[in-house]
């Protein structure tokens, strides 16, 4: 990549995705404690209402069989005896009388009768084995007759042989759309069950979840808990994170304190160091040097102050643009610096212009100290920014040696310093760190990378705002 590449617009340091995390770890889905629990109560249940029914239907089943055999072979006794003491002529009117009251047809057993066992399911051949057993080892009993379906039960009377035809709903109702209007309503009874479970199971973690987040933000008074629960493991919990949290704002407190001694304590002396160094020392050299080393530990002392600085921010809708003129025209007179801005006038970022301004600048003292070129001695910093979906994205490089790859991991750890800046100048390795600070409460990133070109390029994302 060349040189022309890497300024400007250039975001090869951004992943194509904004949210996508660096890498290629994939993504687990995420799931709440509530659908995780109201899932795993709702499936427990499922499960044992399946179980039960097919219990019940297991004890359900031989009853329904015998009473089912016992019915079909009561009509085809009732048939036999009404067909063998009626003459010729009642016969006919006899099985027209049968089918139009009961629904039941007698057909005369031709020999090319072609017919199908009733053995499709268990419960089909139970009864046939039932009616064999009832009815005498010469009965036939089949579920279709010449391609018209149906409970065939075949019976002789003398040497003329029948077909009795019955719809078996009509013998022995089949009760699978009952079984499965219990089934649906003990389902959803299970379910609104779960979710009231998994609920009052939910609730106290969203409750903690929620506090912790108050916490987080610095906010102690709205993170109390409830101490008089019934539930005495959430009761302890809820106590426990009370008292955390009174001690940790008890510790804020105290460090707001102890900043605003240290401000005054050290800064005052320090005035009055340089007021007497500029009057008492008379080596022109010597009272410049004193005064460099009185900025530096002056510089140093707000270094401390900025990075323990209290989490307290506001963040607003803030034109970015006008963020980094200012903090350009801080350093408008140095003349190791030169700096390239491109990026939108109209781009606004959710932040705090304090804390932003905070982070450029460091940035831009990050790059002046140590991303001078050796050839010139000059620190050339190129500043753009660019909208991508929900994200502004920042980027700020310089054209300066860069730094050790094994080294870009630690940069923003408190007091960590490269070689190169323990050579270049004596600080007090805070900078960064205060950078990634501030971008964290403002809710946005920053990824330190070296060009391919050389030098050391930050890359931030940050909360994207309406327009004013």
């Amino acid at each position: 990549m060349s040189d022309s590449q890497d300024r400007g617009f250039d975001y090869s340091g951004f992943p194509a995705q904004p949210y996508a995390e660096s890498g290629k770890r994939t993504r687990r889905p995420r799931l709440s404690l509530f659908w995780r629990t109201f899932f795993l109560l709702a499936l427990l249940l499922f499960a044992s209402i399946v179980a039960w029914l097919q219990t019940l239907r297991s004890i359900d089943f031989e009853p329904r069989v015998t009473q089912t055999a016992a019915q079909i072979s009561a009509l085809v006794s009732l048939s036999r005896t009404a067909l063998t003491h009626a003459d010729s002529s009642a016969r006919l009117a006899i099985i027209s009388g049968m089918a139009d009251s009961d629904g039941v047809r007698i057909l005369q057993h031709e020999p090319s009768d072609v017919f199908l066992a009733s053995d499709l399911d268990s419960f089909g051949r139970e009864v046939s084995k039932e009616l064999l057993s009832r009815l005498g080892p010469g009965t036939l009993v089949a579920r279709e007759v010449n391609a018209q379906p149906g409970l065939w039960v075949g019976f002789s009377l003398g040497t003329v042989n029948y077909w009795m035809r019955l719809d078996l709903q009509q013998v022995s109702p089949d009760s699978s759309k009952s079984w499965l209007i219990w089934l649906i309503t003990a389902a959803l009874i299970s379910l609104a069950g779960a979710a009231l479970i998994a609920q009052q199971i939910n609730r106290p973690m969203k409750e903690l979840s929620f506090a912790a987040s108050r916490v987080r933000d610095g906010d102690f008074e709205a993170s109390r808990l409830d101490e008089k629960v019934t539930t005495s493991e959430i009761r302890e919990v809820n106590i426990g994170f009370n008292r955390m949290a009174q001690k940790l704002s008890k510790v804020e407190q105290d460090r707001a304190l102890m900043l605003a001694g240290i401000s005054h304590d050290l800064r005052t002396p320090l005035a009055r160091l340089r007021l007497e160094t500029e009057m008492s020392v008379a080596d022109a050299a010597a009272r410049e040097h004193m005064a460099a080393d009185i900025s530096q530990l002056d510089a140093i002392i707000s270094k401390f102050l900025d990075y323990a600085r209290p989490d307290h921010i506001e963040l607003k809708p803030q034109r970015l643009s006008e963020i980094v003129g200012s903090c350009l025209y801080a350093v408008k007179s140095y003349r190791d610096l030169r700096v390239n801005v491109d990026m939108p006038e109209d781009l606004m970022v959710m932040g705090d212009a304090v804390e932003l301004s905070r982070v450029v600048s460091n940035l831009l003292e990050n790059a002046r100290r140590y991303g001078k070129t050796p050839s010139s001695g000059l620190a050339t910093v190129d500043i753009a920014a660019k909208a991508r979906g929900d994200l502004v994205l920042l980027k700020i490089r310089d054209h300066g040696m860069g730094v050790a790859p094994e080294a870009l991991v630690n940069l923003t750890k408190p007091f960590f310093r490269g070689d190169a800046a323990r050579t270049a100048a004596m600080g007090a390795g805070l900078g960064l760190s205060i950078v990634e600070r501030n971008l964290q409460r403002m809710g946005g990133s920053v990824e330190l990378i070296n060009t391919s070109s050389g030098g050391l390029s930050a890359n931030i994302k940050l909360r994207k705002a309406l327009q004013l």
